[in-house]
């Protein structure tokens, strides 16, 4: 995708609460992990069933179409926290409560294709983001949610926080389907 490999980020470039995000990205170069995603979870959702989508493993527990919803959400906050620090903007930024944003998303009113085009739209963005990144702003960092990352964490803890969500949504949601 990009000529570019950013590498991985050292921990000194986020805080240890996105380890877990981070260690389950591939050791293959970013631009191309985020690629791969983006097919597998397309390819994923085209295969979801109506009932299927709005199942819920708990009776406080997000529906597969929120959960979409919030990788949406989250995805679009990190690729702006990331142009932020690649531009070198060195106000805080604000941290997002998760919960409300899937409350007032309305996800399970909307129907799974447009969901999915959604996070299609979404990560083709994050992606040519990234994409456009040179050497330096790979490198450079700011402060979210009063944490400091760097840009190359961004993109890691994007990938992960996807990853980690579709393992729940396996084991929990589909049984290990």
């Amino acid at each position: 995708m990009n000529g570019f490999d950013a590498g991985r980020p050292s921990e000194s470039e986020y805080d240890p609460y996105y380890q877990s995000f981070i260690d389950r990205v591939q050791d293959e170069p970013i631009m191309d992990v985020l690629e791969e995603q983006r097919h597998e979870i397309m390819g994923f959702l085209g295969s979801l069933d109506k009932a299927t989508a709005e199942y819920r493993y708990g009776p406080e527990k997000w529906s597969i179409k929120e959960v979409i919803g919030h990788l949406v959400d989250t995805e679009r906050i990190f690729a702006t926290r990331a142009l932020c620090f690649a531009r070198g903007e060195q106000n805080p930024l604000p941290s997002f409560e998760q919960d409300e944003y899937v409350r007032s998303g309305g996800f399970d009113h909307r129907s799974l294709s447009n969901l999915s085009h959604e996070f299609e739209a979404v990560r083709r963005s994050t992606e040519s983001l990234f994409g456009g990144f040179d050497e330096g702003q790979w490198d450079r960092a700011g402060v979210a949610n009063e944490v400091r990352m760097s840009v190359r964490a961004v993109a890691y803890i994007v990938a992960g926080h996807a990853a980690h969500h579709m393992s729940v949504i396996r084991e929990r949601y589909l049984g290990g389907r």
